[in-house]
């Protein structure tokens, strides 16, 4: 306990705040379109602190919501028989990713997550909705999942390709929503295990973490209530349209 106090207490009450609403948010987006937690956090916290210390702070909430994702459906077995060979290269992406690249602390490597919020807005307004036969998928996933972990080692994000991809293999919407939360988990706990591997990962940040696990659950709730009411398109525009700006900003004057 005193190791969270001493923890926000370095980060001081505007940053405290920051860390709060971003939370409250990205868990609402998650909510409402089914993704955006990790990518919306890593966005705005980058704005205000360190990459490796905003990814740190994620990985409880991330952890913990994708697992709840991908828990209901009833698709889960299914999915882990056709996605493993991607979830596998995730992994081994993200850490060798870490070896090679890791997370620092540089211009680069906001101007690198800038870039990749920029690239999946642009895929998620842009892209047309694209189909992956069955015969492209036992290269075409393992290669997907390779540059994800590479992309998440580097950056925190971990959408890129991996979210086109998983849309274009023509699933159900529900089987859809379940191998989102499975990939989403894989490349949280490759990224938690990096993190640790380079020592950005004690105490004091899965303790942080823990307590940014509240606003992101709330908003989550808060998402779920909304989602009934809104129109979930329009909501996925906005969110894309927001992302885009925020990548930009980051890309530009990181």
């Amino acid at each position: 306990m005193n190791t969270l106090a001493s923890f926000y207490q370095n980060l001081g009450l505007a940053l405290s705040l920051l860390v709060i609403a971003t939370f409250l948010l990205a868990g609402m987006i998650k909510g409402v379109i089914g993704m955006g937690l990790p990518t919306v956090a890593m966005g705005l916290l980058g704005l205000a602190m360190a990459p490796t210390q905003a990814a740190a702070l994620l990985i409880i909430p991330a952890t913990l919501t994708n697992v709840w994702q991908l828990a209901f459906g009833g698709h889960l077995p299914g999915l882990l028989k056709r996605l493993w060979p991607m979830l596998l290269a995730i992994f081994i992406g993200t850490g060798s990713g870490t070896l090679w690249l890791g997370m620092a602390d540089g211009h680069w490597v906001v101007r690198g997550l800038g870039a990749a919020l920029l690239i999946y807005a642009l895929c998620g307004l842009c892209l047309p909705t694209l189909r992956i036969g069955t015969r492209s998928e036992h290269w075409l996933g393992p290669l997907c999942g390779l540059l994800t972990g590479v992309i998440t080692s580097a950056t925190g994000v971990f959408v890129i390709p991996a979210v086109p991809y998983l849309q274009a293999l023509g699933l159900s919407r529900d089987e859809l929503v379940q191998a989102l939360g499975l990939s989403f988990t894989v490349s949280t706990l490759a990224l938690a295990a990096g993190l640790s591997w380079r020592g950005a990962l004690d105490g004091g940040e899965l303790s942080a973490s823990l307590l940014a696990l509240i606003p992101a659950m709330l908003g989550m709730w808060l998402g779920q209530w909304l989602r009934q009411r809104i129109s979930a398109p329009l909501f996925k525009r906005v969110f894309f349209v927001g992302l885009g700006v925020l990548g930009g900003h980051l890309l530009i004057n990181g």
